[in-house]
């Protein structure tokens, strides 16, 4: 598929039409139009490239610029329908090349199809003509070759983008925001604090500082954070809330039962609430919000971020804190860092007066001076730096909003490839999580990623394009998930004000005026809410220029779910490039999606209703991305998908309904990210189904794969084929699952694995269900694993229910005793004779459920001196644990044991557990966590320094609090639930001077009484006690017997589970 012929350069463009001449063969008269096209065109695209890089064009380039783009955009028309063709054919062909030659356009159309496409390259040539002629005497006065590569200073490779924001000079604001959030001597239970500040200020940075600050945390019961924007919807916004405490969205959304769920989250709860961005509250409506946020505990804060003094005004009585613009001194600090960014950089005094007298124009706005910073990074010299100040700055223009004027400076600066790599930003609403892959997809879809001559991959070209806009401050907020790996990121409103601008109406926003949308509008993005074909203007649309339907807001049911509909949308606009439908409850796809020829990109993840696809979806060949991802229902992938050509992403994962692939995956020589592959469990009902032999081929896949099924895999199978993974050296991530077997002919064994050698360079993979081999009639199970050593840069490893297994054999022609150098977390699920492993010197992570307990003495012996968290669950444990071998788990700094009902003492070998933090026992009948193996009394006096959380949980042998937690002196947090023979807490836990929060909880029934020290916790700021009856009535408000004793503590909860 061509790529955007806006975004390439002039002589790929000539190279890209010489290659349309090939394809033509004799076709004299096609051949002709091409040849006058090409030299005009070719010149014409240089003004183009040319004009687009005057940072201050005058309306009379504006417009040229606008017909030169609609003219190309008709000629990349052109340009791909010969492609398109060209692919059909060779399909045809049956691949043979040499025959496609021989044969293009020789069929008894080919007459007809050299008038039709003769007529359209004479049409786009004499429009460019009647341009060149409309705009002589302005293309004479044009300067040329403006854009000559610009010299960029290269980053180092080992930089990491994706890292805390630098916040300087906002010390002062900090400490002011911290004494409005930590002050308990309040009239009202919920206080408002609005801080008042224009874009780019840094206003949502400093609620994020203080969002995050430990004593915050450790403050509020609740915290929740809801961005608002532009949008003030009061069910929007309690909904919000009550994601960010229950980590997921309500399942109805009726007002009533909102704000009674958004009423018993915060009820007498001390929390705090963050709106960030709040633009359009009027007295009224946020009357009504306000109304259902009263519930909290006294000393709730709610902290406002706007950029206007009259929302301040309505939402809080109180003076706001107005956020000032950074002074010179510290924006100047802020300056020379982004433009350095490393020790030893061009700091030198001149530099440093250069920048003095930039930042006096950069309005004290951080955003401005870190975009501005990531400009002169690119500049080495002095003499850049001068005529930066000199020559580009003054041209902001006075009669803009200076500061986006400012932006639109790092705009200019951009090649523009990346220019149009922005501009599609602009249908994504503000504040939305991108996620990174979907905007590559997107990205590549739309043609806007340049091929590169050193033959790198698209995706990893389009990922330095995300990067160097990422470098040039144009995304903020970088996320990655721990689990899944993704990327996200967002815009700052000021930056999506400028993508907007930049991008006028060939972009809408569905949500927007109707007005801002016309006949050049290509780009259209819309909510769940938005009836597609209902509500969309089709009269001020041409169809014929629209490229892109992206759905981007998420949300079950959009209102398209008709074939109806769907049919409608294709015949309407038959040059979509993008169509995104993802939510969707579309039952049935038309046949007629056929027609959509030039379609790159079809997303229909998340649908409810969809079971299959028709046939003729494989006529696309110019489908590079098509996600279905959580289609629960579908049942299966259309029998010709190899037709499918150009497609580089298929997205399956989620399908849980679907049993098998289609033969013919293994041709698919484009694909880049196959999520599934799905083996047939029962072959004689799978219709042409693929083999695990066809994945053999794919060795550009990437990222994460799952290989599903492979218990079903028969000997013969297995016999035919031998290094299915070893060439897929991009994979970073698999899953094997073998599932579960139905049929005698299986082989699970270690020949099996031996022969899908997975590439060395994989960093997670996970076994699931690896259990038996079955033969003459019984099962026996497996008892080894072949060498996983071979992975060296392997980094997780997860096994899961092999109750046979006993050992993991180690590679033993590798020259370094290391066996799993790289591995950091280990999973052992069901795996009760395992007994050894090979060296992990590197595991920071081990979880070890129904283990031998004998696996984790023989890894403390050998050495685990990085490991920082140990989860120990349904495992038997040896009667003693060596000292010696914990003296190697000094990094260790979290403890889990779990329902470890054999275990009956700890071990005197805890003591050398210098690093551990949090500390965790829960659900252990014989445990005694007072004596040690031996049965002498633990002793950890001055060791566990660094301890601050402990969980004690249904323990029945303990009577008493251990001597070695009263020695605890640093902790700050202890809990005890569920040990019903815990009589009394002990005077001497006033040792405790750390302790700010104790929780004791259901099951404690023996626990009658406090101390009378526990009038010296003073640090003691939280207690909670519920489901323990008899302490509950002598700790009651004001008339229990022992109030006085914790009448002290800020905040006490009694009578409830929190």
């Amino acid at each position: 598929m061509a790529e955007a012929v806006i975004s390439i350069g002039a002589s790929i463009l000539a190279d890209r039409i010489t290659q349309a001449l090939e394809k033509v063969g004799k076709l004299g008269a096609v051949k002709r139009e091409l040849q006058m096209l090409r030299s005009t065109a070719t010149m014409l695209h240089a003004v183009l490239k040319d004009a687009e890089e005057q940072p201050q064009q005058s309306s009379q380039i504006k417009d040229l610029v606008e017909k030169l783009k609609e003219a190309f955009y008709d000629l990349q028309d052109v340009l791909e329908e010969f492609d398109i063709e060209a692919m059909r054919q060779e399909l045809r062909g049956d691949n043979q090349m040499i025959k496609v030659i021989r044969t293009f356009f020789s069929s008894s159309n080919q007459l007809a199809f050299g008038l039709k496409m003769s007529r359209k390259i004479r049409e786009v040539r004499e429009r460019l003509v009647a341009i060149k002629a409309d705009n002589k005497v302005l293309l004479d006065k044009l300067p040329m070759n403006s854009q000559a590569k610009r010299g960029r200073r290269k980053r180092e490779e080992t930089h990491s983008f994706i890292r805390e924001e630098d916040i300087i000079g906002r010390d002062n604001d900090k400490k002011n925001v911290m004494k409005f959030l930590l002050d308990l001597d309040v009239k009202e239970d919920v206080s408002i604090l609005p801080i008042v500040g224009i874009g780019g200020l840094g206003k949502t940075a400093l609620a994020k500082i203080v969002y995050n600050d430990k004593m915050v945390s450790k403050h509020f019961d609740l915290k929740m954070w809801v961005c608002v924007s532009n949008d003030f919807d009061i069910k929007k916004i309690v909904k919000n809330i009550i994601v960010c405490v229950e980590e997921k969205e309500p399942s109805y959304n009726v007002m009533d039962r909102l704000q009674i769920k958004l009423r018993t989250i915060i009820d007498r709860k001390r929390y705090l609430l963050v709106l960030d961005d709040l633009w359009d509250a009027n007295l009224e409506t946020w009357s009504d919000l306000k109304s259902l946020l009263m519930g909290g505990a006294k000393g709730s804060k709610i902290l406002i971020t706007t950029r206007l003094p009259l929302v301040a005004k309505i939402t809080s009585p109180a003076l706001p804190l107005l956020l000032e613009g950074l002074s010179e001194s510290n924006s100047l600090d802020l300056l020379m860092r982004m433009a350095v960014q490393k020790e030893g950089g061009i700091q030198d005094l001149d530099m440093r007066t250069i920048g003095e007298e930039i930042v006096r124009k950069c309005f004290g706005v951080p955003l401005v001076i870190r975009t501005i910073g990531g400009l002169l990074f690119q500049k080495e010299t002095e003499d850049e730096w001068l005529r930066f100040k000199d020559v580009e700055l003054p041209k902001v223009s006075r009669t803009e909003d200076p500061i986006i004027s400012i932006l639109k400076l790092s705009y200019d600066h951009l090649p523009s490839h990346l220019k149009q790599c922005f501009a599609i930003c602009s249908l994504f609403p503000k504040d939305y999580e991108i996620k990174k892959h979907a905007l590559v997809d997107l990205w590549m879809a739309e043609g806007f990623i340049q091929p590169s001559n050193s033959g790198k991959l698209l995706e990893d070209i389009a990922h330095e394009y995300f990067m160097d806009l990422c470098w040039s401050n144009f995304f903020q907020d970088f996320k990655k998930d721990p689990y899944t790996k993704e990327e996200t990121c967002k815009m700052h409103d000021l930056m999506h004000d400028l993508a907007c601008l930049i991008a006028g109406n060939r972009c809408w926003v569905a949500r927007d005026d109707t007005n801002q949308i016309n006949e050049r509008t290509r780009h259209i993005s819309f909510g769940s809410t938005f009836n597609l074909m209902g509500e969309l203007p089709i009269s001020r649309l041409k169809p014929s220029v629209l490229r892109t339907f992206l759905g981007t807001i998420g949300g079950w049911g959009r209102n398209l779910t008709s074939e109806v509909d769907l049919r409608q949308l294709i015949q309407n606009f038959k040059r979509l490039r993008i169509l995104d439908l993802h939510t969707t409850k579309v039952e049935k796809v038309p046949r007629s999606i056929c027609e959509l020829k030039y379609l790159t990109y079809l997303n229909f993840s998340y649908s409810e209703t969809l079971k299959r696809l028709p046939n003729s979806i494989t006529r696309l060949q110019s489908l590079q991305t098509l996600n279905l991802h959580s289609c629960y229902v579908l049942e299966e992938l259309p029998s010709d998908i190899r037709k499918l050509v150009s497609l580089r992403n298929l997205d399956i994962d989620g399908c849980s309904k679907l049993s098998y692939l289609p033969r013919g995956i293994g041709k698919l020589s484009s694909l880049q990210r196959l999520t599934n592959f799905i083996l047939p469990k029962d072959k004689a009902r799978a219709k042409n189904y693929c083999g695990l032999g066809e994945l053999k081929g794919l060795n550009n896949i990437r990222g994460q794969l799952s290989i599903e099924n492979l218990g079903y895999v028969t000997n013969t199978e297995v016999k035919c084929e031998d290094e299915i993974l070893m060439g897929k050296h991009s994979l970073e991530s698999l899953v094997l699952s073998w599932g579960n077997f139905n049929i005698d002919d299986v082989v699970i064994d270690e020949v099996l694995f031996d022969r899908l050698k997975p590439p060395s360079n994989l960093q997670r993979l996970k076994i699931w269900k690896y259990k038996v081999d079955v033969s003459f009639g019984a099962c026996e199970r497996c008892e080894c694993l072949p060498p996983l050593d071979r992975l060296p840069r392997l980094k997780s490893l997860y096994i899961e229910d092999l109750p046979e297994l006993e050992y993991i054999e180690s590679d033993q022609s590798s020259p370094s005793p290391a066996s799993f150098p790289s591995l950091l977390e280990l999973e052992i699920i069901g795996c009760e004779k395992l007994k050894t492993m090979p060296l992990t010197p590197h595991l920071e992570e081990l979880v070890l459920n129904k283990a031998n307990g004998a696996l984790l003495i023989n890894q403390m012996m050998l050495g685990l001196n990085k490991l920082k968290r140990l989860v120990i669950r349904y495992t038997k444990f040896p009667e003693c644990l060596l000292e010696e071998g914990f003296q190697s788990l000094t990094s260790l700094e979290s403890l889990l044991i779990w329902q470890c009902h054999q275990l009956t003492s700890l071990w005197q070998g805890m003591r050398h557990l210098s690093s551990l933090v949090d500390l965790c026992i829960w659900d252990c009948e014989e445990l005694d966590i007072s004596k040690d193996e031996s049965g002498n009394i633990l002793d950890f006096h001055g060791c566990l320094h660094s301890l601050r959380s402990v969980t004690i949980s249904e323990l029945p042998k303990l009577t008493s609090l251990p001597q070695w937690l009263l020695q605890a002196r640093n902790l700050e947090r202890l809990a005890i639930c569920g040990c019903r023979n815990l009589k009394a807490i002990p005077e001497q836990i006033e040792a405790l001077q750390s302790l700010q929060r104790l929780d004791i909880g259901s099951g404690c029934s023996s626990l009658t009484s406090f101390p009378e020290t526990m009038r010296r916790l003073t640090s003691l700021t939280h207690l909670r006690i519920y489901n323990c009856r008899e302490l509950e009535k002598r700790c009651e408000r004001q008339a229990g017997e022992h109030w006085d004793k914790i009448a002290h503590i800020p905040n006490i909860n009694i009578g409830r589970r929190i």
